[in-house]
């Protein structure tokens, strides 16, 4: 599929064949959508792709330098995820700023169970740090996040690790969780560093070192930056990891002295006349959703105006 589609029994076949690529959420996600097309068989059921706002990516920032074979034959490139999210925050911090979505360059970041971030050039994805699955780029709860190839091939050649291991183990036993060996959760590892405890120390050392070059990996692929968007679980409601990755980012003309978000809505949390402001948006995620599903039934196309895009087959 290349866009938001109505779900219909091919569709279902093919996105079975894709839920391995991302464990954590096809196969939940799809015993929820058999369940709703059982109870409600008359209803329109609409799935919505979290590639389809990476699908523009330049081809610098898309392809894998990997054998020709295994990216036209396999469909081996970057995807990109929480597509519907970074779609939902693009909104809200146009309407913050006072501009249009057209008019800004923004690095946004995802911060949550999963985390990610963007690159956004004049409304459009240009490019991003997950990959083939949601299993690359930033350090997350309890995945690893990227890894050098060569550890893992390593692990299954030299330690007789199995794939089903590594894989297990990338998915739901690295991240915060392994390093602090306690917790994949950002509170829970606040709290334990403010009482001594120098693996939580160090598992918010990593996370908060891999956002930060995230972001300055994303500020590449643009020519300025107008503004740096937190959204996500953590992103959210976790300032220190916010203080932390903007204190140390004075290259980009990032500062701290963020003040905590006051409400459940957008908002600048940086210091008037900053030079870069940071916003703070809530996940809407599920809101997008809403808006794309209606877009696509009422009006038979997307709420968003970018060439929609997913992984082959899905």
């Amino acid at each position: 599929m290349r866009s938001h589609t109505v779900l219909d029994d091919d569709v279902r076949v093919r996105l079975d064949r894709l839920a391995d690529l991302a464990p954590l959420h096809v196969p939940q996600a799809l015993t929820v959508v058999d369940a709703a097309r059982d109870l409600l068989p008359e209803v329109p059921h609409v799935v919505c792709f979290d590639t389809v706002f990476h699908a523009g990516l330049p081809a610098a920032a898309r392809e894998y330098a990997v054998p020709a074979g295994w990216r036209e034959a396999y469909g081996l490139r970057r995807y990109g995820f929480h597509g519907l999210s970074y779609a939902w925050a693009l909104a809200r911090t146009a309407e913050l700023l006072g501009r249009r979505p057209e008019q800004l360059q923004l690095v946004m970041v995802h911060l949550g169970g999963g985390c990610s971030a963007c690159a956004v050039l004049e409304g459009h994805s240009v490019d991003t740090t997950m990959g083939f699955t949601p299993l690359e780029g930033l350090v997350m709860s309890r995945r690893s996040g990227s890894l050098d190839p060569g550890a893992l091939t390593w692990l299954l050649k030299r330690k007789n690790l199995s794939a089903d291991e590594i894989e297990d183990a990338l998915n739901h036993k690295s991240g915060l969780l392994a390093l602090s060996g306690t917790s994949g959760d950002t509170r829970d590892l606040v709290r334990s560093r403010a009482a001594g405890d120098g693996r939580a120390a160090l598992a918010l050392d990593v996370f908060t070192h891999h956002c930060r070059r995230g972001i300055a990996e994303m500020a590449a692929s643009l020519s300025r930056l107008d503004a740096v968007v937190f959204t996500g679980e953590i992103g959210e409601d976790q300032p220190e990891v916010r203080e932390e990755v903007c204190a140390r980012l004075s290259v980009f003309g990032l500062t701290g002295g963020l003040r905590p978000v006051i409400a459940e809505r957008p908002e600048i949390v940086s210091a008037p006349g900053a030079r870069v402001p940071v916003v703070v948006v809530p996940t809407g995620e599920a809101q997008q959703i809403d808006l794309e599903t209606r877009a696509l039934l009422v009006h038979g196309h997307p709420a968003r105006s970018s060439t929609p895009g997913s992984p082959p087959g899905g």
